[in-house]
């Protein structure tokens, strides 16, 4: 039985992919959580491997930065996450912008993040600015984008967002790459790239896609880590809850298929997963749908 059977569960949990879908696989990163899995998490990333490290609400932007710093000396490619309600102020955009120049990091991820009492910025697009104004030396501003909407911001000022943080990397002449929150609902991801290409928004998408991961930790962590949201498509949709509770955990291939299937009309260009720190069980998954190219 070859690999993708054993982990797709005998071809009856994904199978085959299309070209579309291998490309966005080898455009994926792995998004690491600062919780206890750490540590043997990053043990068992791919070598070089694309890394998207969260910013913690409880952590704080410092530990991003130390992880950051362990995964750049194991020779990881690494996408620090900076939450802007956990920024100072003015000088401290200026620190980070100074840190991310000496490390030679070239692209940084900008969230606004979940802090109840920021010190200093509301919103990503102020510090945003306040960062690309310090000269932090990147091609790459990703930001979130929530075809799912958000708890507490309309979905007009969300669509607005987006557009406004386009427009902002432009004038400064850096790259921009949109990242998807979790979402299950294929039509509903597709619709609402639709509707952004329409609206003349340019920047590529990457795909913010479960990893292979067992459907306690994707309930308990997923929750805990601000994707709560998504999560309640599962309740209420069959199919998807059917996949959530098969034998091995959520299999993401599906999904993976659906979006591909638009990702070159659409501009996806690439994954970004939430391993919830799974990385030896999402790596062999990608493995596996990269083998069929061959």
């Amino acid at each position: 039985m070859s690999i993708i059977s054993t982990l797709l569960g005998s071809g009856k949990r994904g199978g085959k992919t299309s070209p579309s879908a291998q490309r966005l696989v080898r455009n994926m990163r792995y998004e690491l959580v600062p919780l206890k899995s750490l540590d043997q998490a990053i043990a068992d990333l791919p070598q070089g491997a694309a890394v998207s490290v969260t910013c913690s609400p409880a952590k704080g932007i410092a530990v991003t930065q130390e992880l950051c710093e362990k995964l750049l000396a194991k020779g990881h490619n690494v996408v620090p996450h900076f939450a802007a309600r956990l920024v100072d102020g003015p000088e401290h955009a200026k620190q980070l912008a100074t840190w991310v120049r000496e490390k030679g990091i070239k692209e940084v991820f900008i969230i606004g993040g979940d802090a109840e009492v920021p010190p200093h910025y509301q919103y990503a697009l102020p510090f945003m600015n306040d960062f690309l104004a310090a000269n932090p030396g990147v091609e790459t501003i990703g930001f979130g984008a929530y075809p799912d909407g958000h708890s507490t911001i309309s979905n007009s000022d969300l669509h607005n967002a987006v557009i406004e943080k386009e427009a902002l990397l432009k004038k400064y002449g850096v790259k921009g790459l949109a990242s998807t929150q979790m979402c299950f609902d294929a039509p509903l991801i597709i619709s609402w790239l639709k509707g952004l290409r329409a609206a003349g928004f340019t920047t590529p998408i990457n795909l913010g896609l479960p990893g292979v991961v067992d459907r306690t930790r994707l309930m308990s962590v997923g929750v805990r880590t601000g994707v709560g949201q998504s999560l309640r498509y599962l309740k209420k949709n069959k199919a998807s809850l059917t996949l959530m509770f098969a034998p091995g955990g959520y299999d993401p291939t599906k999904l993976l298929n659906d979006i591909a299937a638009k990702a070159d009309e659409l501009n996806v260009s690439g994954i970004h997963s939430f391993t919830f720190n799974s990385t030896a069980d999402t790596a062999k998954w990608a493995n596996a749908i990269l083998e069929q190219a061959v």
